[in-house]
This record gives structure tokens, C-alpha cells and sequence, in this order.
């Protein structure tokens, strides 16, 4: 579906040139059951003159049989083709739709609101460029509100529009709308959306969606067809990293063989230097080969032919690289899986693993952890369910050649199919993992209590030292986002406790990186392997006999709990200093939060990286609501509770 133009009647070859160069959006719509998603499509068609007279006659037909406006017309018939969700009123498969406008071309994916076909919007979502989340204004932030956020954070959408539905059913209130907004945001702390917008709509009656509403005039931003027409979506592909999967060989006559595919990463010119993996060997370009003859230049996601100035062995499966810029190449991954299949995935059972142009037999060895999309909690599983979330760890029979998924969507990126029915069962994203040739992370090398196999380490007993300090050694971990109080509290929790006459010490996260962790960065991996040194180190303190206090951001469960493994889990306390993201911003010093709202510090926990808030914690704290000295109050009780002191 095109929008009208002069040029087709005048001109047809430029219409169709100008056609041919616009820019192309994928983006989806998603969001809860009935919050409008198939309606504001149906209106963007609408209003935008895109709908041809019959399937316009036809829809308004249908608005009186089966529509759900009291026989008024019904946008939503437009995406609603399925027999199934006009009985029904709901979207069960992906449905998809082509238009354009005079600035862009478009491809919506329609994906399900339903929790029973989550895989089928991580399917519309796995290609998209942009996201529509609907909330419907009277209902606000629901849990599959959630549950699609964080889908749309796994799949590394960049772009997230949060529309506000349904605004003329609450008497367009801007303070309801404001309000919904602060919730979404509070929520969206925890995930990777750096591209966030809000906009208020009707999709019914069309406010917002193309034409901006007269009933709202407290909202100046732009409607929702002038954002998808201007947003920036050029910088969203990677084009460092020359990444070309060989599909095809093709040897048409004995003078011209050459390497079929589609480019799935970076940019490749004519004379470069390449190389093949997993050969090594390396040539240069010969040519650049498309149907329409040879290009000077090429760049993903373009499908061309490249021929080599040497004869080199490379068959379909292989990569294409540059020699200084190289993809991972292991049989061994850590990655997200989104499990689609009916049957349940048993860790153990060889599936095969489709991953670029490669397909490879493999396992799943194990399954860290199941997240609850719902509340972003991580939980031990012993399988994955339908439409189920989780970490797993899979070895390949043969090497892969990848990128982590965050870096590269294309070669980070895998499905997983069973070896009987051929049926796709899930779908994964490789995850960053430190290190060569797939090693084992430090982490799995620990054993509880810090290594400890039992021989003798000092001629002091930990009676002895019980004993002599009148308290027993614990360490208490003082965990929340950067700017929420810890060091503060746990400064003035030191000092309470040592004019008892206790034998106590801090380790501060930031004093730490300046000696112990000044090699490390801020990833997360690097935050982790930072905690797994720290952990060592107050585990010493404990077998000490002193009270550690450790304060740090600590933003990981799953690596908090092999702290804990690391401490002993009967000394160890977890204090979550739950202060609001708001407060946190109004207390930074050094600009931490404007430069990661910018764009200028990544992985930084509540902004640009998750932080997942402690399921059950010790204690928990809010330094906006109580002063320091009732936060170490309550942690001091806490400690007598625990017989750590009397």
C-alpha cells in the first residue's frame, strides 16, 4: 500500500525511483489484551489514505457483524484477518502489513496480546526496528505491559514508543497520563530501552495517531505517525563489523566462482582484505555481484556475490571476515532462550542449532536460571515451559562463529530445532561472555565457604575469636543504585558498631576498584568477577572474626547469591537500601545519571543496565523516608535477631 503521489501519473520511473530509495521501518505493536493494538493500526491505514475502497467497504460491513463498537466502524478488522480473532476479538498469529508514506516505507507486525502466545511476539519482534507498547489508559501498567517490555529489552529493540491508549475513556486527564508515565518508568529502570518516548492517544477516534488532538492541548510532542516518519534509525545497524555468512557457492561456469549471501553486518569495497573462517585463510576482494551488475561498495543487510582473488576452499555454513576484526568463535555459548515448543526443553537432549548460515548438532547443558518476566525475578528450573524465559548454557559439536547478541542481532542470534519433527522449539540470543576458547567462568570454579576443603588455615579457633570479640562474623551486604545511601549507612553503621566495641570493617565498591579491581571495567561481567574479589575478601575478614560491611551496587541476583555461597549463607545478610531512582538522580554529585541518560555511560544499573531488586532481603531501607541513624537501627536489630550480636 503506497501513499499518492503526482509522479505516478507524470512520471512513473521517478515515482518508482523515489519509492525505491525511502528508508524501511519494521516496527510491532504490543501490550496487553484489548489495549488497542489492532485499532491504532487499523487508523494509521486510515488516516493515512492507504485502504483500498473495496477492503474499506468490506471492513464497515464487517464493523456491524462482528466489530466491537456497537456497529460503528471498527479499525481493527483491518489486522484482524483470522476467522478466530473476529469471533473471538483478539489477536491469536502475527499478523503483518506494508504502507508507506511520503517520507518512509513501513512493515507493522500486529503480535498478540494473549500471555498464550508470547512466542509468537517474540517472533514479530525478533526483526523489528521499533516498538509500539500499548497501555490502556484506564488499566495503566498491567503485567503483560511488563512481560512485553522485557521481551522487547531481550530482543535489543533500541526504540520503544509507549502509547497511551484510550485517553478519551478517562476524560483526557493529564495527571492520569503523567501518572501512568511515572510508573512505566520506574519499571523501565530495570531494562535496555535507551530510546524511550510517551504519547497520548485514541486509537479509535484517531487522536494522536495521525492528525494531533484537539482534546489534548496540554501534549505539544509530535503524533504518532509524525514520530515514526523522523525517528533515527541509521545508527541502529552495526556497520564496524564485516560479517558475511557464506550461503551459496556458486560456480555457474570454470571461470567465475563466487560466495553467495547476505551481509549481516558491516561494510566490504572491492580490494579489501578478507578472511574465511574457520580456515584462516585470507584473500582479497575481486568484485562485488548483484543481479543488477557490480557495486563499488556493499553493506548489511544487501544480498550480493563476492568473488575472491584467490581460489580459497569455502563452502556454505563459513564466514567471510576481516583478519583484524574477528567474531568469537567457540562450541561452547551462554545464551537467552525464549522456548517455543509444546513440549517441555529438558537440559541433556541434543536439538540442532541454526545459526546464521550454519546448522550444527549440540546440547543443552545446563539451565542457569528461569526469569519471571512478570516481576524480572531469576529462579532455579528444572525445564522450560512454553513461552518460559531463561539463561542456559549449550555445547555445539562444532564451532560457531558469533557476536554477542547486544553487539550484533544478526550473528548473535539462533533457533533451536527438534531433530524428529523439524519444528523450531525456541529461540536465542548469545550472551557476552569474557575469556577464550568457552573457559569456565571463575565463578563455577568456587566452592562454598570461599574454597575452604577442610585443612586447617590458622592455629585460631572460630570459638576462640567468638570468644574474644562477643559476636560472631557476618558480612552485610549493602546493595542498591548509585546514590541510594549506602556508604553513608554503612559508614555510620561501622561506627555504631565499633564504640560498642565489636570488631567491625567497610569495603567500599568504589575504594575497592581504586586497589583490588582497578583492572576491571563496568560490563557484567566485570561487575561480577568485581563482587566474586570482594566476596573473597570479606570471607577472610569473617574468618577473622570480624563483621564485615560490604556496600555496593551489586546489581545482579543470581551473582549476589554466589556471594552468598562464597560468605556461607548463615552469615550473610542481604540490606536493600531501596531508595527511589528519583531521590537517587537528586543526590548525584558527579553526573552519572545525566551522562548515562546521554548516552555516555553504559551498563549503568537503573538506566542503561538492569538492576534486579533482592526478592527477600534482610532488611530493607529507603534513605528518602528514614535517616541514617533508623536505617542502622534496623539493621542493628537485625543482627541481634541473627545471634550475630548480643
Amino acid at each position: 500500500m503506497s501513499h499518492q503521489s503526482d509522479l505516478i501519473a507524470t512520471d512513473i520511473n521517478a515515482y518508482l525511483k523515489q519509492h525505491e530509495n525511502k528508508q524501511l521501518l519494521r516496527f510491532i505493536t504490543c501490550g496487553s489484551v484489548d489495549d488497542g493494538k489492532s485499532t491504532l493500526i487499523g487508523r494509521l491505514l486510515y488516516d493515512s489514505k492507504l485502504v483500498y475502497e473495496d477492503e474499506l467497504a468490506k471492513v464497515q460491513s464487517d464493523s456491524a457483524k462482528q466489530g466491537s463498537t456497537g456497529g460503528n466502524f471498527d479499525p481493527s478488522l483491518f489486522m484482524d484477518g483470522l476467522k478466530e480473532e473476529r469471533e473471538q476479538g483478539i489477536t491469536i498469529d502475527v499478523a503483518y502489513r506494508y504502507f508507506s508514506t511520503a517520507k518512509r516505507k513501513f512493515i507493522i507486525a500486529d503480535t498478540p496480546g494473549h500471555e498464550q502466545y508470547t512466542r509468537n511476539m517474540a517472533t514479530g519482534a525478533s526483526s523489528a526496528d521499533l516498538a509500539i507498547l500499548m497501555i490502556d489508559a484506564r488499566h495503566g501498567v498491567l503485567t503483560q505491559t511488563r512481560r512485553h517490555s522485557f521481551i522487547v529489552s531481550l530482543l535489543g529493540i533500541r526504540h520503544v514508543v509507549v502509547a497511551i491508549n484510550k485517553m478519551d475513556l478517562i476524560d483526557f486527564s493529564e495527571e492520569k497520563y503523567e501518572a501512568i508515565c511515572d510508573d512505566y518508568r520506574s519499571f523501565a529502570t530495570r531494562l535496555d530501552l535507551p530510546d524511550l518516548h510517551f504519547i497520548p492517544i485514541s486509537a479509535l477516534n484517531g487522536d494522536n495517531v495521525v492528525d494531533r488532538s484537539e482534546s489534548m492541548p496540554w501534549y505539544t510532542g509530535t503524533t504518532l505517525m509524525g514520530f515514526l516518519e523522523s525517528v533515527y534509525i541509521g545508527s541502529d545497524r552495526n556497520l564496524q563489523d564485516f560479517r558475511f555468512p557464506v550461503q551459496l557457492v556458486n560456480r555457474p561456469n570454470l571461470d567465475f566462482r563466487g560466495f553467495c549471501g547476505t551481509i549481516a553486518s558491516g561494510i566490504v569495497r572491492p580490494g579489501e582484505e578478507i578472511m574465511v573462517l574457520p580456515s584462516k585463510r585470507t584473500s582479497k576482494v575481486k568484485s562485488i555481484v548483484t543481479y543488477e551488475g557490480e557495486l563499488e561498495e556493499a553493506y548489511a543487510p544487501l544480498s550480493v556475490t563476492l568473488t575472491l582473488e584467490d581460489e580459497i576452499d569455502a563452502s556454505r555454513g563459513d564466514m567471510i571476515v576481516r583478519p583484524g576484526n574477528l567474531p568469537k568463535s567457540r562450541d561452547s555459548i551462554q545464551a537467552m532462550l525464549v522456548w517455543m515448543g509444546e513440549d517441555p526443553m529438558v537440559p541433556g537432549k541434543t536439538y540442532l542449532f541454526k545459526h546464521t548460515t550454519q546448522t550444527v548438532p549440540g546440547t543443552i547443558d545446563t539451565l542457569n536460571y528461569r526469569v519471571d518476566v512478570n516481576t524480572l525475578h531469576r529462579s532455579p528450573a528444572p525445564e522450560l515451559e512454553l513461552n518460559a524465559i531463561g539463561r542456559v548454557g549449550i555445547s555445539l559439536s562444532a564451532p560457531i562463529h558469533f557476536d554477542a547478541y547486544r553487539r550484533n542481532r544478526s550473528t548473535g542470534a539462533f533457533i533451536v530445532i527438534d531433530r524428529i519433527t523439524n519444528a523450531t522449539v525456541a529461540a536465542g540470543m548469545i550472551l557476552d561472555k569474557s575469556g577464550d576458547g568457552g573457559a569456565k567462568s571463575v565463578w563455577d570454579e568456587e566452592e562454598t565457604g570461599g574454597g575452604d576443603d577442610g585443612a586447617p588455615v590458622s592455629a585460631v579457633t572460630a570459638e576462640e575469636r567468638a570468644a574474644r570479640f562477643g559476636q560472631q562474623p557476618a558480612t552485610v551486604l549493602l546493595t542498591g543504585l548509585t546514590g541510594s545511601g549506602k556508604t553513608a549507612i554503612g559508614q555510620a553503621l561501622e561506627r555504631k558498631l565499633f564504640d560498642s566495641g565489636r570488631a567491625v570493617s567497610v569495603i567500599d565498591g568504589e575504594h575497592v576498584r581504586k586497589g583490588l579491581s582497578r583492572d576491571l571495567g563496568f560490563s557484567a561481567n566485570d561487575r561480577s568477577e568485581n563482587l566474586r574479589r570482594s566476596a573473597h575478601l570479606a570471607h577472610t575478614l569473617n574468618e577473622a572474626g570480624m563483621i564485615c560491611i560490604a556496600c555496593f551496587v551489586a546489581p545482579s541476583e543470581e551473582v549476589r547469591q554466589k556471594v552468598a555461597r562464597v560468605i556461607g549463607e548463615d552469615r550473610f545478610l542481604v540490606v536493600h537500601v531501596a531508595t527511589p531512582v528519583e531521590i537517587c538522580r537528586q543526590r548525584d554529585e558527579k553526573g552519572q545519571y545525566a551522562q548515562a541518560d546521554a548516552g555516555q555511560l553504559l551498563n549503568f544499573p537503573g538506566v542503561t543496565a538492569p538492576y534486579d531488586a533482592p526478592p527477600h532481603p534482610d532488611v530493607t531501607l529507603d534513605a528518602s523516608q528514614q535517616t541514617i541513624d533508623e536505617c542502622v537501627n534496623q539493621i542493628i536489630e537485625a543482627l541481634r535477631q541473627k545471634a550475630i550480636i548480643k
